[in-house]
């Protein structure tokens, strides 16, 4: 293994880590209701460093901010340091990923999908920033906040995906028996799917707690979840349907485990204690009036188990993806 190539997996890896930070970090922007912290982008109240009182900001200030022709709240510094980390960590990670594409240029001669795909999560990323951009000038618009959150897990799943198929030269995987791949397949994809129906749903509640939380000033939060309506119940009760096929996936999995590898158990294994803490902490939210800790968390966990069972799709159909990969290491060996 060149250095080169090592250098690019395992900054490869700290990105993808990074990435999900940043996830928490808007999951708890959201929660705090600090999405309109920074009324204006990419500086905050016209400074690249923020205010830390009022009194630094010009009388008028909410009328010389305002947003989408409507006066801005009034400052809250707590609001506007929270977006502005936010702010920080995305453009950490815009870095991270530009990093990650300039070290994937060691791939370009041995497989140039690495690196093509590399510099469109870039392109990706630069339209993320450019949309948050938009968020924020139309007031938080939940069809773009939802749109948003959609490309960070794309920006995750290519990631995941370029680092996995850079390993195909020192993987050793153990193919799933024909019968056993065909039912582990279909039925991880009905589970991928119905998670991003589930994530979608989820976003649609997040929506709505924001439209609730505001009708009542931010008070009587053991009242949100009632006005919110039938979609919180679809999502709770989705929930179940959701947990029923992962369950008979992993009845799979334990079933054929003397045919399955030692890896693809323990991201299982992984995948299932995701999905136990995440429906928990969905449960939590529902009986203890959605506290605000527990939201971002809640959006974290979903999006981990995502990428893991894309993950767990890779090593599923690994000679699928890692078969360029195999075959130039034996051509240039």
């Amino acid at each position: 293994m060149k250095k080169s190539e090592k250098r690019f997996r395992n900054f490869g890896v700290i990105t993808i880590v990074s990435v999900y930070l940043l996830i928490l970090v808007g999951g708890i922007v959201r929660a705090t209701g600090s999405g309109m912290g920074c009324p204006d982008w990419p500086k905050c109240f016209g400074q690249w460093v923020p205010p830390t009182s009022e009194a630094e900001l010009p009388a008028n200030y909410k009328e010389v901010f305002k947003v989408a022709g409507k006066e801005i709240a009034d400052f809250n510094v707590i609001h506007t340091w929270t977006e502005y980390v936010n702010r920080l960590v995305g453009s950490l990670i815009g870095v991270f990923i530009l990093v990650t594409c300039i070290l994937s240029v060691s791939f370009y001669k041995k497989d140039k999908l690495i690196t093509v795909l590399s510099f469109i999560t870039f392109l990706i990323v630069l339209f993320q920033g450019w949309l948050g951009s938009v968020v924020v000038s139309t007031n938080l618009k939940p069809v773009l906040i939802t749109l948003h959150m959609l490309l960070a897990q794309l920006i995750v799943g290519i990631l995941l995906f370029v680092i996995f198929r850079s390993f195909g030269d020192v993987l050793n995987l153990k193919k799933l028996p024909e019968a056993t791949f065909k039912k582990v397949q279909f039925t991880l994809l009905i589970c991928i799917a119905l998670s991003i129906i589930q994530l979608m749903l989820g976003t649609q509640v997040r929506e709505g707690v924001d439209v609730v939380a505001k009708s009542f000033d931010y008070q009587q939060r053991n009242l949100w979840l009632e006005e919110i309506g039938a979609v919180f119940y679809t999502h709770r009760s989705f929930s179940l349907l959701v947990l029923a096929v992962h369950g008979y996936f992993f009845f799979m999995l334990y079933k054929s485990k003397e045919n399955v590898p030692t890896d693809t158990i323990k991201w299982a294994y992984f995948l299932g204690a995701i999905l136990l803490i995440e429906i928990l902490s969905g449960i939590g939210m529902a009986y203890f009036s959605i506290p605000n800790w527990l939201q971002p968390v809640h959006l974290l966990l979903g999006s981990l188990a995502l990428g893991v069972q894309f993950i767990l799709l890779l090593f599923i159909n690994f000679e699928k993806f890692l078969k360029k990969q195999k075959n130039l290491a034996m051509h240039t060996a």
